[in-house]
Parts: C-alpha cells; structure tokens; sequence
C-alpha cells in the first residue's frame, strides 16, 4: 500500500512513501518521545495549559482555553475520521472536543476514568496514522522554512536529498517533532536557533559524499553542541540528544 503525501509546487518534487515505511516512523518516534511506554501517551506537562497526546505531543486545550502553541489533537481527530477509524463515542461529534480536563490536576486524578482508557486505546491503535499525520505536516513545514531561509533554492535541495534517503523522511519528522522548525525569532540562543532550518543551512551546498544522512546527523550533532553552549544549563540533555540523532543512520 502507497500513501502518496508529497507534491510540491517549487519545481515539483513528488515521491511516495509505503505503509511499512510509515509504521516504522510510527514506531521509532513512539521509542523516542514515549519509551515505548503506552501510558505515556498521554500527558500534561507541569506549568503547561494543555494535554499533550501521542507520539507527536498533539495538544489539546480545555474549552475556553487558549495558548500560543498550535492545537493540533482536533485536527488529528479529523484525520483518523477521513482515515475511517472509529472515535469514540464521547469524541464523534465536531463540536464537543475539548479536552474534558480544566487542568493538569484534575487531568492527573482521572488516569484510570473511562475516558482517559478510550483515548489511550484510541492512541495505542494509530500509532502509524499519527506517524502519517505527522509526515504530512512536512507538507506545510517545507514553505516555510523556504520562506524563512536566505537562500532557499540550496534549503530545497538539501531537504529533498535527505527526505528521499533511506530513513529521511523519519529523520525530518523526528527532528521537527523534537527540536521544531527553526523559524521562530523567540527560539533563539545568543541569536542561533536549533532548529531543521539551521540543519539544513549547515549540510555542504555541493555534497561531499554519497551519505546524506550521515551529513544532516553531523550538522544537527553541531546545531545541538551550539546550542548548549548558548545555554550551559542544558549541557545535561546533549548526550541523550546525540543518540537520538544516531537512530537516524543506525539501521541504514
């Protein structure tokens, strides 16, 4: 089976990518962001306004509330609806899906309530859909980062030489999913940012070697030590941050 996910207007690019392919996304990215761990697909982080759920941290706000990150759980609601899956009945109507907990306390005193079991189930059982849901959104991350870059011709060729190498596309997920896009102002130390755009500006304009994706590890490997030197305090998380960056090419 083939999802066709990509066609870009910029000199089309367009290629597929196999079920397999995706389920092994969804896989990896519940390793990295969950330890493989159900349960924690389910979160509210402390000091933070929303749930946050599933591989991709989708969040997802109380009625009422607002926040300056994007709400993204409704959206992957509407997803697995087009996709056909079956929500649960509490979840099926539009309008009436938001999250039921006003706050992290009340969320954390109903782990074990009906409706936190129906999400975890729901959650256990598309972790491929969210993987695919994820990749999409590269669909929309590409433009921007284009439009945020100072030579985007180059930025173009760089995403493309790795999104079609082996485990690119799980790379390009993972890295947004876990260090952005790099092209907000405020995600910036000393005026470096971390993010996929500042990856990609790093890998060689004409490339040295056959190993794109031993390149893009190396420059997010540089991107990540940068940022910690801007933020000594974090000098804490850089190793678990490299071996990340190893499942990259590790099964390659």
């Amino acid at each position: 089976m083939f999802f066709c996910l990509w066609s870009f207007d910029v000199k089309t690019e367009s290629f597929s990518i196999t079920e397999k392919e995706i389920d092994l996304i969804g896989k990896k990215i519940f390793i990295n962001e969950c330890g493989g761990k159900i349960e924690n697909l389910t979160s509210w982080n402390v000091g933070t306004d929303f749930a946050s759920l599933g591989i991709g941290h989708f969040i997802w706000y109380p009625s009422g509330k607002e926040g300056p990150f994007d709400e993204k759980f409704p959206d992957f609601l509407l997803f697995l609806e087009h996709r056909g899956t079956e929500l649960p009945i509490w979840l099926k109507d539009p309008s009436k899906r938001e999250c039921p907990w006003e706050s992290r306390k009340e969320f954390m005193r109903n782990l074990q309530s009906p409706k936190m079991k129906s999400i975890q189930k729901l959650l256990t059982d598309t972790i491929a859909l969210q993987a695919e849901f994820m990749v999409e959104r590269l669909q929309t991350v590409l433009p921007k980062i284009l439009e945020s870059a100072s030579n985007p011709h180059h930025i173009k060729r760089r995403f493309f030489r790795v999104a079609k190498s082996p485990m690119g596309l799980y790379a390009l997920t993972d890295y947004v999913n876990f260090k952005g896009e790099g092209i907000l102002r405020s995600e910036r130390y000393n005026g470096e940012g971390w993010g996929l755009l500042q990856v990609l500006e790093l890998m060689p304009r004409s490339p040295n070697s056959n190993e794109p994706m031993q390149e893009f590890v190396t420059c997010a490997v540089r991107v990540l030590t940068r940022r910690v030197e801007n933020a000594p305090k974090e000098r804490f998380w850089l190793p678990g941050w490299k071996n990340r960056l190893q499942t990259y090419i590790s099964d390659l």
